[in-house]
């Protein structure tokens, strides 16, 4: 009788658990007590949510169920069906920012630690991304848009093979059943929403199913895709998730997750599915009146009210900012003046980071969410057409790429614009490349700067929705990340500023020596005047000197010329950064060379865009060879055929900088 008694309790205690497990499936609702296998900075909350990452920047978390699985039949090689089903929510620091995303993933091992954050997603890295031999299938929910994998956007499911280029993808959503029509979702929104994976191992096709949570799974799949696994699936392997942040956060949460080989996933029992964090600080209630027994006649007590009003007007007065009612529909990229006057410590001069002619950078970290920030502040007294100007901005802070300074959004204190970026903590290449006090960058890491701001760059010209023209690139607008990593900052907001008062400016807008010599007679700036300065830049980098040197106060070096000179001897690898020594790749080198000056070229109609550019950078296409004399004299005619005067063609400084050659 005891042992019967015992058996009971013991079974009674199993089925309360709340995840139950078998050899082909499982079920958690909720995680509470769960024996997961966790790595990275995945944990499991108090209450039972799977926390796979935090608002921290460049971090990876990953779950695991901590028994392989079956997948194939080892009589014949087929791949077993499985379904799975789990509820997910993802929560931004930013209400329009995402910060990559999370996948459910079938892994022949646990041991992800190779993987990289951001738009990798902890799944693979550069080395190993497309491997056939990582045998890896997975479900993403991709928050962050990355062209170098062909994203469709920066909110998509994606069905992913051995690589992050999805073999098929949808922008999220669900197709209603009462109406058949596609409802969208947003990822990040913060709300709880169900995903369902099913595998049909006869048919060797993949549906991958969302709705919000609540809604019964629709009938209609979001994907639907033929895919053989026998191929990337082993016999035993594990299921489970990854998930990453990159520059801009976000907190990734698993709810409820059931799992089911040969046949379908058990349903959740919803009731139990734990709870999320709250989003957003409730408003503060309303302060009850103080209930006041004594007479308010006191003069020391009108005193108080009197000092305390002047007080408050004061500090009214001091963090007084601009706000018109048509600026309520960017609320999400607007912040409050006092906050970043806080962040800064009060705009003090240890806090500044550089100065400009467009304004100051100070460093500041945010005093709620703790984030490292740097906040420029530009003078803009003028009202005329701020409406678009605002607008423009805050378009240009749903610009996502890994190579570019990510504009969080702005704030407007009557003359003064202030724009709040992402906060780079190496500072601007060109300290690296000019201060002494600063280590030499080797090669290797100055050709992924390249290849990083063409990438940048590309994506401005052709992988938005609008074409975006920088107008300044250079060295000190291209800022390094915590791995050195090069991104182009002040991207689309050049134009948006008077530039006359930068000392080193011209009224063509832009920097002496990356000026594209069209700008002079057309004062009109395109992608390939854009072009022209990545030209500058590109041989910048590689040498190790300034586009325009003083070497007497008549006399200037211009380093396209040094370089077409050395060329055109037979001696191009001499203008390499002496601080290299003998330690690059010849044919990178020569390459990147001969790049600097195809796009350095004088005539816009021969240089390359910068797709070309990206495809001579991978190796994809070969490089063209220049012209045997760069710049002839009869150049110099169809240029002034084209509308220069005679005055500006035989000015010494223009002849220079289009880089004609002498006889």
């Amino acid at each position: 009788m005891l042992l019967k008694t015992l058996a009971l309790f013991f079974l009674n205690l199993l089925l309360n658990l709340a995840a139950s497990a078998s050899e082909d499936g499982f079920i958690y609702n909720g995680f509470a007590g769960a024996n997961l296998k966790l790595d990275g900075v995945a944990s499991i909350t108090s209450n039972g949510l799977l926390k796979l990452t935090n608002n921290t920047k460049q971090i990876i978390g990953h779950a695991f169920h901590p028994s392989p699985l079956k997948f194939q039949n080892s009589s014949d090689g087929k791949i077993f069906s499985f379904s799975t089903t789990y509820v997910f929510a993802i929560i931004p620091l930013y209400a329009t920012v995402g910060g990559h995303g999370l996948a459910f993933l079938i892994s022949p091992t646990t041991n992800r630690s190779n993987a990289l954050s951001s738009s990798y997603l902890g799944l693979f890295n550069a080395n190993n991304n497309g491997n056939l031999t990582n045998h890896v299938f997975a479900v993403e929910l991709d928050t962050g848009y990355s062209p170098e994998f062909h994203d469709i956007d920066d909110n998509h499911v994606g069905i992913d093979i051995n690589s992050l280029t999805s073999n098929n993808s949808h922008t999220a959503g669900y197709y209603a059943d009462d109406t058949g029509l596609f409802n969208n979702l947003t990822l990040i929104s913060g709300k709880a929403m169900q995903v369902w994976v099913d595998y049909d191992g006869e048919k060797m096709q993949v549906n991958v199913t969302l709705s919000p949570l609540g809604i019964p799974k629709p009938s209609k799949p979001l994907l639907s895709s033929p895919v053989n696994l026998s191929t990337v699936l082993l016999e035993t392997m594990y299921v489970g998730f990854s998930s990453s942040t990159g520059s801009v956060m976000e907190a990734h949460y698993v709810l409820g997750w059931s799992f089911k080989m040969n046949g379908i996933a058990q349903e959740f029992d919803y009731s139990k599915l734990p709870s999320l964090p709250r989003t957003r600080p409730k408003g503060k209630s309303k302060t009850k009146a103080l209930e006041i027994s004594l007479p308010l006649a006191s003069f020391a007590f009108a005193l108080l009210i009197v000092a305390a009003g002047f007080f408050v007007a004061r500090r009214r007065i001091k963090f007084a900012e601009l706000l018109e009612d048509w600026e309520v529909e960017y609320g999400p990229h607007r912040f409050l003046y006092k906050d970043l006057f806080k962040a800064t410590n009060g705009f003090k001069e240890n806090e500044l980071l550089g100065r400009g002619g467009f304004g100051r950078v100070y460093k500041g970290v945010l005093p709620t969410s703790k984030l490292e920030v740097a906040v420029k502040r530009v003078s803009h007294e003028s009202r005329q057409g701020m409406k678009e100007f605002v607008a423009e901005i805050v378009s240009m802070g749903r610009l996502r790429h890994r190579n570019l300074v990510q504009l969080l959004g702005y704030c407007r204190r009557k003359g003064e614009l202030l724009l709040v970026y992402d906060f780079m903590p190496n500072g601007s290449l060109d300290k690296y490349l000019y201060d002494s006090t600063k280590p030499s960058l080797d090669w290797d890491r100055r050709f992924q700067i390249i290849k990083g701001v063409a990438s940048g760059l590309l994506y401005l010209h052709e992988g938005w929705e609008q074409v975006v023209i920088h107008r300044d690139i250079k060295a000190s607008n291209v800022l390094l990340d915590s791995e050195m990593n090069g991104r182009l900052g002040d991207f689309g907001l050049a134009r948006l500023y008077d530039h006359g008062t930068d000392p080193q400016t011209t009224h063509v807008v832009g920097t002496m020596g990356y000026l594209a010599p069209e700008l002079a007679r057309t004062c009109k700036a395109t992608t390939l005047t854009d072009v022209f300065a990545f030209g500058s830049f590109t041989l910048e980098v590689a040498c190790g000197r300034r586009p325009v040197e003083q070497r007497a106060p008549d006399e200037h070096l211009v380093l396209v010329d040094w370089v077409v000179e050395n060329w055109q001897k037979g001696s191009i690898l001499n203008t390499i950064d002496s601080r290299l020594g003998q330690v690059y790749v010849v044919k990178e080198a020569e390459m990147v060379l001969n790049l600097g000056l195809l796009c350095s070229y004088p005539l816009p109609s021969a240089r390359p865009s910068m797709r070309q550019v990206m495809q001579y950078l991978d190796g994809d296409v070969p490089l063209p060879e220049l012209s045997p004399t760069y710049m002839s004299y009869s150049d110099l005619a169809l240029l002034q055929h084209q509308g220069f005067d005679d005055r500006l063609t035989s000015d010494p400084f223009f002849v220079s900088t289009v880089s004609l050659l002498p006889g």
